[in-house]
């Protein structure tokens, strides 16, 4: 059993399957709101957990961040890097999920799309959701064999931070 999770993890073709798949999800849900930016910044508004002078700042900065950061997993382009903003980003949005379910706050969290009728979801569904990202992108972080399809290929994380003696 152990040996079978073993050469899943250690499998390239799951490594770009994982790659793909984050960079699709990051590129599709940066759409919405690169052509509605507004309506992105009274989402962020609904979270309460921002100061109001930096809400416009993050309805236009953070869906080009998704934007890239997924085109960047797609392409193979520094895939470590990208994945770390990605990371960055989810642990971003776990909390500001988690606190607004801790106050029994109901919003809109603007993921996908802007209120489509039957797109509806719970916070703990989003807060789910997006803790099976963030496990997902530690994949592609360690992983640390040959990367498929990739136009930058980067050693081992563990070796790079690792001391040298």
């Amino acid at each position: 059993m152990y040996s079978t999770i073993q050469k899943l993890i250690k499998n390239s073709w799951i490594e770009l399957a994982v790659r793909w798949f984050l960079g699709v999800t990051f590129i599709y849900v940066s759409y919405h709101k690169i052509i509605e930016p507004a309506h992105f910044a009274k989402i962020i508004y609904g979270y309460y957990l921002f100061p109001d002078f930096s809400i416009n700042l993050i309805a236009i900065v953070l869906p080009f961040l998704e934007f890239f950061t997924g085109l960047a997993l797609i392409l193979g382009i520094y895939p470590r890097s990208a994945i770390l903003s990605i990371l960055g980003m989810l642990s971003v949005f776990i909390i500001a999920i988690s606190i607004n379910l801790w106050r029994g706050m109901e919003f809109d969290c603007g993921c996908f799309s802007f209120g489509e009728a039957g797109y509806t979801y719970s916070a703990w569904q989003l807060l789910i959701r997006d803790i099976f990202y963030f496990v997902l992108g530690f994949h592609v972080l360690f992983f640390d064999q040959y990367r498929r399809l990739c136009l930058r290929q980067s050693g081992s994380f563990l070796e790079n931070i690792s001391c040298q003696n």
